[in-house]
């Protein structure tokens, strides 16, 4: 079983910057990812990042934003977010797969956080 909590949301002003984190309890798998979701649209995926780090992959609305990073040692995955924009402004999940490669739809995580909301100010 696997536990995993976020933390770092908040009220920002456009430009500004947040870094969420995840951290996890229990064993984590190989894919770390961040989602999330707006009131009244679906899921969508932000980032992931397999187990040693070396690997990761971002959603074209956040690339050049947006960094996913992990620390195995503390168990624990981030995500810095800058130049962050209204459009942002959601609830970010992060989630854990067993998967390889990039997966990006909510259906290959096998374990969710309860989310952190993020709020981008115009």
């Amino acid at each position: 079983q696997v536990q995993l909590a976020e933390s770092g949301g908040g009220l920002v002003q456009t430009g500004g910057s947040l870094r969420l984190s995840c951290t996890a309890s229990g064993r984590t798998l190989n894919i770390m990812g961040w989602f999330r979701q707006a009131p009244g649209l679906e899921r969508e995926f932000v980032a992931n990042i397999n187990w040693s780090g070396g690997r990761t992959y971002y959603a074209d609305a956040v690339k050049g934003r947006f960094t996913i990073s992990r620390d195995n040692a503390k168990n624990t995955v981030y995500l810095q977010m800058d130049s962050l924009k209204p459009e942002d402004t959601a609830n970010y999940y992060c989630a854990t797969s067993r998967r390889v490669g990039y997966p990006q739809r909510p259906d290959d995580y096998d374990y969710w956080g309860q989310g952190t909301q993020v709020t981008v100010s115009s």
